[in-house]
């Protein structure tokens, strides 16, 4: 993708924005994209930098790895420069836990916003932290090359930065199970198969599959685009009726949205 006006460039990560479409990249390929606290609050700010102007949001990263997963220094008594380790961490009370976590989950939580669209390019590794940043994301285009692993449970940890339910919600409890426990590699026939991903196609053409996705989903109109998210997003959530209605109520709004009767 190309970069255009930069909002952020710091800790690894990189915002650019080009009207309707910000980019937000990984820039350690050195280290494969491997994440720390530094990186999270960087990817929170993106977050909240992000013009109103944005309806997708393209997550990438540089080099042959999308993320390695943690950067393994957070298990280590000297932790990151500046930073509590997590052997700190956990000498804390339940609540400055609770909170310490909570902090490092905000750089996930915002992709699914309903007024933007997120699609994850996925290349090579992405394995634990990074397979959850994935997930985090609305939709996933994925090289051929891609390797998913959840690796948290064979470390003695689970996974903790919001990728459990969208993992749950895309391939099921068993499945979803199975890929935690075994921290085994998903690669890119069964994950387009699964629903981790959406498309698969070889690797040099993942920038520009990636474009293509997203002009097609510019190509909606924002109202009606930001409804059937919200929609779609509560569906699991509701009865059948439930759902009957929410439709009812969206449509209702669109109608006399285009109508020109909205207040």
């Amino acid at each position: 993708m190309a970069s255009f006006d930069s909002l952020l460039d710091k800790d690894g990560v990189r915002l650019t924005v080009d009207d309707a479409i910000a980019t937000v990249t990984l820039t350690n390929p050195a280290k494969r994209n491997a994440q720390s606290p530094a990186l999270w609050r960087a990817l929170a700010e993106a977050g909240r930098l992000l013009p109103g102007t944005v309806r997708v949001v393209v997550l990438r990263a540089e080099g042959k790895s999308f993320s390695a997963g943690l950067d393994r220094r957070a298990f280590t008594p000297e932790g990151f420069d500046g930073e509590p380790s997590f052997i700190d961490l956990a000498r804390g009370t339940d609540a400055e836990l609770d909170a310490a976590i909570a902090e490092y989950q905000e750089g996930f939580t915002w992709w699914r916003r309903s007024d933007i669209v997120s699609i994850a390019a996925v290349q090579g590794h992405a394995i634990g932290a990074g397979f959850q940043l994935a997930l985090a994301c609305d939709l996933r285009v994925v090289a051929d090359d891609v390797q998913f692993a959840m690796r948290e449970t064979g470390l003695g940890l689970v996974p903790d930065l919001t990728g459990t339910h969208p993992l749950v919600g895309l391939v099921g409890y068993a499945r979803a199970l199975e890929i935690c426990a075994t921290g085994r590699f998903v690669h890119a026939e069964e994950a387009q198969r699964s629903g981790l991903a959406n498309i698969a196609v070889p690797a040099d053409q993942l920038d520009a599959t990636v474009g293509e996705l997203a002009a097609a989903l510019l190509a909606a109109p924002r109202d009606a685009l930001v409804e059937t998210k919200a929609l779609l997003q509560g569906a699991v959530g509701r009865t059948y009726e439930e759902q009957r209605a929410a439709e009812r109520g969206a449509q209702a709004r669109r109608l006399r949205d285009l109508a020109g009767l909205s207040d």
